[in-house]
């Protein structure tokens, strides 16, 4: 491959797009110092996306203003490593969601049912970066519930109350496959990382408007076919770490889709490499990335992707540091 070939491959750090939502703030600026569109509730930060309606576009060195699909469909094997399709998109969608209020009550088709209903299957994983006092997420069903009382009650207003509330903090993370239901509480600053899906199914949207003014549409037809009534006992990823010459780190995610580690500490070690794209989210202090003869400086709030074809890259992290680092899935994702 020639047209990046000849660029060649670096660290990738992306130009974020902000999407408004009814449930959306303004925390995103002081706490990364974002330039958010004023008078705008912005809920939805997406920081690598590979979507026709918000493509990703590279922030600097060579390869800026390079879209992600562009990249994509140039060297996708360059970029993510050996795809298992021609023309495919780039797997994973990354977000940061601010979250003032609730968001509605909702669930993701599984992979066996989306393209019947659709749709498209997404399984995400949430890390909090910020929580409020009392801060909550809304995840799974409680045992016994029963598919027509969850209907019924969608209906009569009171379907929370079948949910799982599971209080929240700083550094908690949840897994949520296709097909569990669940809802980002008020008060919540998450990372998120996903598969490339914008599906969302809503049950109930606590009774408000949308930005236009007019009730949010409700999708309980499709919802109903895609909620896992067994899934009763969701859990918050544990927090127990392990060293790794002189690191330390923790396992998040363990899926098809990615595997997902917290890892802190100071100093260089080499990233990327292996059989595809690796991706870097910094989540406190800072950090920079180096290979392909550019170097990618990364704070709070930055997410920067090793391509495949790059081969590795020099990570230099200064005191304090954490970020998220993800892998392909342990099935060539």
């Amino acid at each position: 491959m020639k047209g990046v070939g000849m660029a060649g491959w670096h660290p990738l750090r992306f130009v974020p797009t902000y999407h408004e939502r009814v449930w959306g703030g303004d925390r995103l600026a002081g706490l990364f110092g974002r330039r958010l569109p004023p008078g705008r509730r912005v809920g939805e930060s997406w920081e690598v996306c590979d979507r026709p309606e918000a493509a990703s576009r590279v922030a600097e060195g060579p390869l800026a203003g390079w879209t992600l699909g562009e990249l994509m469909a140039r060297d996708a094997v360059g970029l993510w490593g050996p795809c298992e399709k021609a023309g495919m998109r780039f797997p994973w969608l990354c977000k940061i969601l601010d979250a003032r209020d609730d968001l509605s009550l909702q669930v993701h088709p599984p992979a066996h049912l989306a393209g019947e209903l659709g749709g498209e299957p997404k399984t995400e994983m949430w890390y909090v970066a910020e929580a409020d006092p009392g801060a909550a997420v809304y995840v799974g069903v409680k045992p016994g519930t029963t598919a027509e009382e969850f209907e019924r009650r969608c209906h009569d207003g009171t379907v929370a109350g079948l949910f799982h509330r599971l209080p929240v903090r700083e550094g908690d993370v949840l897994f949520l496959p296709s097909g569990r239901v669940h809802a980002l509480g008020r008060g919540l600053v998450v990372f998120e990382v996903q598969q490339n899906s914008d599906t969302t199914y809503r049950v109930f949207d606590w009774n408000r408007v949308g930005l236009d003014g007019k009730p949010r549409a409700l999708h309980l037809g499709q919802a109903m076919r895609s909620i896992d009534f067994t899934d009763t006992e969701p859990a918050l990823v544990s927090r127990e770490t392990r060293e790794d010459l002189g690191w330390r780190v923790r396992g998040l995610v363990r899926h098809e889709l990615f595997c997902m580690d917290h890892w802190s500490g100071a100093g260089e070690r080499q990233v990327g490499g292996g059989r595809g794209a690796w991706l870097l989210a910094v989540v406190k202090g800072r950090m920079a990335v180096g290979g392909g003869g550019v170097t990618v400086e990364a704070g709070p709030g930055d997410f920067v992707v090793v391509p495949a074809g790059l081969g590795g890259a020099t990570l230099d992290a200064g005191a304090g540091a954490e970020w998220l680092q993800a892998v392909r899935g342990v099935e060539g994702g």
